[in-house]
């Protein structure tokens, strides 16, 4: 049994020399000196705040896009050993010693090494030259956009980490198709591409373009299976089983998995969960949570409760009155009702409660046992300091005039009665019986007298003048044909009223509510609400200096200037190598003209390459080119701040079509020895000029060695440049 002893065990294996080189390359390249500066470097103050976030548990809501980017960020800190302290209030700031650097920015620099190899591989699988796939490697290992990019702790090298994986993986899955349909390794690389695609789109929503991408190729490769009488019709039904279970199932279940960490992580109440809503923040640590513990479920008549409006942008603010009213007439010339105000109050204030009354009873208290208000009920609210009733009338409200004045009735004896009956919508209801729930139930106040519905106008105008103490306008909305987030509110804070004496009820609504019903979200809820908001939030986009349009980058009018040193002339700056760029430009235009030129010879019957070297020219057309197009034109159709990085996907995309082209030159159309030897020449010289480009702008891609005013003078090849140059 033992004799398999005797034998030695020898294992083989096929090492790619140049696959190797190339990494240890890219490594060296992206990893030198890359604790320095050890200084704030330009988006590092906007990462950085998230990661600390992370650090601390804290919840966020970035606009951005999905939460995994800077997840796999906050696993460099957290690797690193950094506690999240630290105040990322400037660029240039120097890092105390708590913050580990080198740890922080060491997952951007491996993905930015680790492209250099997947763009060997990519050209290799679209089977090109060696040499080819050999020269797109160096191309993008010396990119000095992409070297400084990748170098920070920012989100852009990971990003076309996980494309370009994408793309590798589809392809060595599309030449399996053939031979090894359904083996071991034909099932890894279509489900590691549809786990590349969702980190890609993990990472920022640009991934979702190459995704598009992919998406789109893959249906055209199945469409051409179906033709084939070769393949059964339960095979096919297999082959489309297999790619919806790779590239859309487990890609929308990994999209979920990013924000069920994400949520699991960032369990505790901060500064950014104000707008989401009380249900959302009510299942955090602290914050509301720490406030609504404990509260009953079931709004019922004589229930005293807080109500802020569910839109929660640009700020919270909860239904609101006070002692004062409104002034006899406005600036405008205009009357008022002169009675007392009703505002949307963006602090939590004893002057936001609010009592739930039945219009049939006097009580203001809740009975025993509860009568719960359902869906469809009539009510009355009751200010809980003032005592005055919720009204709305035909009056024209202070700063929208088409729009009904909401106020708390003052009767004043005249030809003016109360209105203030109001009827309970449950807009969230899964049955008209639905119970009015705490934090749960979104509702819509209509009155009864009108029909107008109670809306925080404010939320999307002024506010108030002085008289109103700059406070947001309540009005009753005519117009209530569509749905509006700013008409919808819920119950944040709920107490069971016991006091019917006014002086005994005020001081019930200055204490502390403490009745036993938690309220957990589903995972679902919460992920649903968390991307709404993600998706909808807008930061107010500012023009910034470094801002440019995507017409400037395809020449590279523009730069950003990452960093500067506060004493020397050492600076960092997003700048592309000029030869790189204007090839990749060359390349592009010289692929559409030759692709259009085929195709019409081709047209006339007139067939000027072989049909394998066609296929070839059109298979990496819609790689390279498709993936330059699809990254790059969608920001024509954008509305938001735009910077030269946004850029770099796409660039990565050009810079692959370069050999591709070079190729197909070399191969088709330099017929003699002569000019083949000439061309290689060619290409020999212009390759020479990209590394003499990468050496020169090199001290502005790592930031070193300081440069003098002369030379920092002669590295502004372009007017439109802004590089950095101290008064002497």
């Amino acid at each position: 049994m033992l004799e398999f002893l005797k034998e030695p065990v020898v294992v083989t294996a096929k090492i790619n020399v140049n696959l190797v080189a190339l990494t240890v390359m890219g490594l060296i390249n992206r990893l030198w000196g890359l604790c320095y500066p050890r200084a704030v470097v330009f988006d590092e103050v906007y990462y950085g705040q998230f990661v600390s976030l992370y650090m601390k548990r804290i919840f966020f809501v970035d606009d951005s896009g999905p939460p995994f980017g800077h997840m796999l960020l906050a696993l460099g800190g957290y690797l690193g050993g950094f506690d999240g302290n630290f105040l990322w209030n400037r660029i240039g700031a120097e890092y105390s010693m708590n913050v580990p650097v080198w740890s922080l920015r060491l997952l951007p620099a491996l993905a930015g090494a680790l492209c250099v190899p997947l763009a060997y591989q990519i050209l290799a699988e679209l089977r090109f030259s060696h040499c080819a796939a050999l020269g797109a490697a160096l191309l993008i290992l010396l990119e000095n956009s992409l070297i400084t990019q990748s170098r920070f702790m920012l989100l852009e090298s990971v990003l076309i980490f996980f494309i370009l994986l994408a793309v590798l993986s589809y392809l060595k899955f599309y030449n399996l198709q053939k031979h090894s349909a359904f083996s071991g390794s034909w099932w890894f690389w279509l489900l590691l591409t549809g786990v590349a695609c969702s980190c890609a789109v993990g990472v920022k929503y640009m991934g979702l373009f190459t995704y598009v991408l992919l998406l789109a190729i893959a249906g055209l490769h199945f469409w051409h299976m179906i033709g084939d009488q070769n393949v059964s019709n339960v095979s096919l039904l297999c082959h489309f089983l297999a790619r919806g279970l790779a590239l859309i199932i487990i890609p929308m279940g990994m999209y979920l998995s990013f924000f069920y960490v994400h949520l699991a992580l960032l369990y505790r109440s901060g500064p950014h969960d104000q707008i989401m809503t009380s249900a959302f923040q009510a299942s955090l640590e602290g914050g509301l949570a720490r406030i609504t513990q404990g509260q009953p479920l079931e709004v019922a008549y004589g229930s005293q409760i807080t109500l802020r409006n569910v839109l929660g942008k640009p700020m919270q603010c909860w239904l609101h009155s006070h002692t004062n009213t409104y002034p006899i007439r406005y600036e405008n010339g205009r009357g008022s009702s002169h009675q007392q105000q009703v505002t949307c109050y963006p602090f939590k204030d004893v002057n936001n409660w609010w009592i739930v009354k039945d219009p049939g009873m006097q009580q203001l208290v809740v009975s025993n046992p509860p009568r719960p208000v359902r869906h469809g009920h009539i009510v009355q609210l009751v200010h809980g300091i003032t005592t005055r009733y919720l009204n709305t009338h035909d009056v024209a409200a202070p700063l929208s005039p088409h729009s009904q004045e909401v106020s708390c009735y003052i009767d004043y004896n005249i030809s003016m009665p109360a209105q203030n009956l109001w009827r309970v919508e449950i807009v969230n209801r899964e049955s008209d019986t639905d119970v009015w729930k705490t934090i749960l139930s979104e509702v819509r106040f209509v009155h009864v007298n009108t029909s107008a519905v109670l809306k925080a106008s404010g939320l999307s105008g002024a506010s108030l003048p002085e008289w109103g103490y700059r406070q947001l306008e309540v009005v009753g909305e005519k117009l209530s044909k569509g749905y509006h987030q700013s008409m919808v509110w819920n119950v944040e804070e709920h107490r069971y009223g016991k006091s019917q004496e006014p002086k005994e009820r005020e001081v019930e609504l200055h204490s502390p509510t403490q009745v036993a019903i938690s309220k957990n979200l589903s995972f679902m809820a919460k992920f649903t609400e968390l991307q709404w908001k993600i998706l909808t939030l807008k930061n107010e986009d500012t023009e910034h200096k470094y801002s440019s349009s995507a017409l400037d980058w395809i020449t590279m009018d523009t730069n950003i200037a990452y960093w500067l040193h506060p004493t020397s002339g050492a600076q960092i700056h997003l700048l592309g190598n000029v030869a790189t760029w204007a090839s990749a430009n060359a390349a592009a235009l010289v692929y559409l003209c030759l692709s259009l030129w085929y195709l019409l010879r081709r047209r006339r019957k007139i067939y000027d390459i072989p049909e394998d070297a066609w296929q070839l020219w059109v298979s990496a057309g819609g790689v390279c080119g498709g993936g330059w197009a699809v990254n790059y034109l969608p920001f024509f159709l954008m509305e938001k701040t735009l910077f030269l990085y946004h850029y770099l996907p796409a660039l990565t995309f050009q810079i692959l079509l370069i050999p591709v082209v070079l190729q197909h030159l070399s191969d088709h159309l330099c017929r003699s020895v002569l000019l083949k030897s000439m061309f290689s020449a060619l290409i020999v010289a212009w390759f020479s000029s990209v590394y003499f480009v990468y050496c020169t702008f090199s001290p502005m891609t790592y930031g070193q060695p300081a440069l003098s005013l002369t030379e920092l003078k002669a590295l502004r090849w372009k007017d439109t440049w802004n590089i950095l140059i101290r008064k002497q």
